[in-house]
C-alpha cells in the first residue's frame, strides 16, 4: 500500500470563534448524507508546499465531521520527480516539454504506484500531476475520482498539456482556483473553481505575539531595532528570490537600515529547489542583511509565523503562481502585504486598499518604501486585509466546498449552496 500520512485529530467546533454561524450549520448539514463515506487523498509528498499544508488541515478536518479519510503518498524517485517537474513548469508556460523517455516514466512510475493502491472508496481525490495518471489504472472504478489541479494552467505548454488531457478526460471532476486555469481543448467533464484556504489554528498561523515573534526571530540573527522584510516561499524561479533581492537593494539605497528575509522549505519532490537555493545564496553575495533560511536551519511553521509577525512588511513577489497561500498567511495577520500581480494573488489583495500588486522589482521596492514611510497606513491595510481572509480563505469554508462536491456528485441535494463550475472549452 501507499505510505500512509498520520494528520492528527482537529475539531471543527474550534473554529467556531472565527467562521460564520451559518457555515457552520452549512457544514454540519452537507455531512450528514455522507457519514462513513470512505475518501483518500493522493499527492506527491506530505512536506513542503500548499497542498501537504491543507491537507494536514482539512484530512482532520473531514474525518471530524463523519467521513472516513486517508492521505497516502506516491512513491518515486529523483528521475520520476524530475519528470514531474518539467511538467509542473512547463502546466505554467515553460516551452520546455517532454522527451519520448520522460512521458515513459512518468507513465511508467503512476502504473508502478497504482500497483499499490486498494481502489476501495467512495471518492479519490488526485493533487496535481504527479499522480494524475493513476486513474487510467481504474477504468470500471466505482469511485468518485476527482482531480485537484493546484497550480496556474492559463498559459499551459500545449505539448505537455495534450499529454495530459486523456488522464485528466477521465476524472468525474477537475478543481482549479480560478475560471482562467480551465484548461481549453481538454474535454473536463466538470471543471469547479473554488481558491484554496489557511488553517487559522495552526502553529503557522496562530495569534503570535510581537514579543514572542521578537525573541524567535532574534535566534537567527536579526536586528530586533531594524525594519525586516521577509518573503515566505520555496526557491523556485517562479516565486522570483533574485527580484526580491533586486528590489531589496532598491529600498536599501533610501533606507539604509533595512534587512531581507528569504524563508523557504525544501521539498523532495522538488530537485530543482538545490539549484535556485544556490542561485539564491549567490545573488545575495554575501549581504549579512540578507538572510536565506529553510527547514534545514530549523525553521518549522512557528518560525515562519514569527518572522511574518515581525515583519514590517511582508513581501510575496511571484511571477507565476497558482493561488499563493503565503499571501492569505502575510494578510491574517494583518501584515502590509506586497505581491506579484500573478495568478491567484489578485483574487486575494484589492490593489491599494488591503495591500500591494506590483510588477517588477521597482515596483516592489516603492510599495516598500511606502510601508516603511507610513506604516499607520500600511497597518490599516493590513487590518482590511486579515478581515477579507477571515471571511474568504479559511478552512471551514474549504470543508464545505469539498462536502457540497461530494454531495452533487453522489446525487444528493445541496439545498441553497451552490458550486461554481465552468464549462471547458
Amino acid at each position: 500500500m501507499l505510505q500512509l500520512v498520520n494528520v492528527g485529530h482537529k475539531s471543527l467546533a474550534d473554529y467556531a470563534s472565527l467562521a460564520s454561524r451559518g457555515l457552520m450549520s452549512e457544514i454540519r448539514r452537507l455531512a450528514e448524507p455522507l457519514q462513513g463515506k470512505r475518501v483518500v487523498h493522493l499527492s506527491a509528498t506530505a512536506f513542503g508546499g500548499g497542498v501537504a499544508e491543507i491537507n494536514y488541515a482539512l484530512v482532520p478536518l473531514m474525518a471530524d465531521v463523519g467521513l472516513d479519510v486517508e492521505w497516502r503518498i506516491i512513491q518515486g524517485d529523483d528521475e520520476f520527480f524530475g519528470v514531474t517537474k518539467t511538467i509542473h513548469n512547463a502546466l505554467q508556460g515553460d516551452p520546455q516539454g517532454l522527451s519520448r523517455e520522460q512521458e515513459a516514466t512518468f507513465q511508467r512510475y503512476n502504473a508502478l504506484n497504482a500497483q499499490q493502491f486498494d481502489d476501495d472508496y467512495d471518492y479519490v481525490i488526485v493533487h496535481d500531476p504527479q499522480p494524475a495518471a493513476m486513474v487510467d489504472q481504474f477504468p470500471d472504478s466505482d469511485a468518485h475520482w476527482i482531480w485537484r489541479c493546484h497550480i496556474d494552467l492559463s498559459t499551459p505548454n500545449e505539448s505537455v498539456l495534450t499529454f495530459l488531457a486523456p488522464s485528466l478526460e477521465r476524472y468525474e471532476a477537475a478543481i482549479f482556483h480560478m475560471p482562467e486555469y480551465v484548461p481549453r481543448h481538454v474535454a473536463l467533464k466538470q471543471a469547479v473553481i473554488w481558491p484554496p484556504a489557511i488553517d487559522p489554528l495552526t502553529p503557522k498561523n496562530m495569534a503570535l505575539s510581537a514579543d514572542d515573534a521578537s525573541y524567535v526571530v532574534d535566534q537567527f540573527g536579526i536586528h530586533l531595532e531594524r525594519p525586516l522584510l521577509t518573503q515566505i516561499s520555496r526557491f523556485d524561479p517562479w516565486k522570483d528570490p533574485l527580484g526580491v533581492i533586486d528590489a531589496y537593494r532598491l529600498v536599501l539605497q533610501t533606507h539604509p537600515d533595512v534587512q531581507l528575509a528569504l524563508v523557504g522549505s525544501m521539498a523532495h519532490d522538488d530537485p530543482e529547489g538545490w539549484d535556485y537555493y544556490n542561485r539564491t545564496v549567490a545573488h545575495a553575495s554575501g549581504d549579512p542583511d540578507i538572510f536565506i533560511l529553510s527547514n534545514l536551519n530549523n525553521i518549522g511553521s512557528v518560525e515562519v509565523n514569527a518572522f511574518q509577525v515581525h515583519s514590517a512588511g511582508v513581501i510575496q513577489k511571484s511571477i507565476r503562481e497558482g493561488f499563493g497561500l503565503t499571501v492569505t498567511e502575510g494578510l491574517w495577520k494583518a501584515r502590509p502585504t506586497v505581491a506579484g500581480r500573478a495568478g491567484g494573488i489578485p483574487a486575494q489583495i484589492r490593489d491599494g486598499e488591503t495591500g500591494w500588486l506590483v510588477d517588477s522589482p521597482e515596483e516592489c521596492a516603492d510599495a516598500c518604501r511606502e510601508i516603511l514611510d507610513d506604516p499607520t497606513g500600511a497597518a490599516a491595510r493590513g487590518r482590511r486585509g486579515k478581515e477579507d481572509v477571515r471571511m474568504r480563505f479559511l478552512m471551514p469554508r474549504l470543508l464545505r466546498d469539498w462536502l457540497a462536491l461530494f454531495n452533487q456528485l453522489a446525487g444528493n441535494d445541496l439545498g441553497e449552496t451552490a458550486l461554481e463550475t465552468v464549462a471547458a472549452v
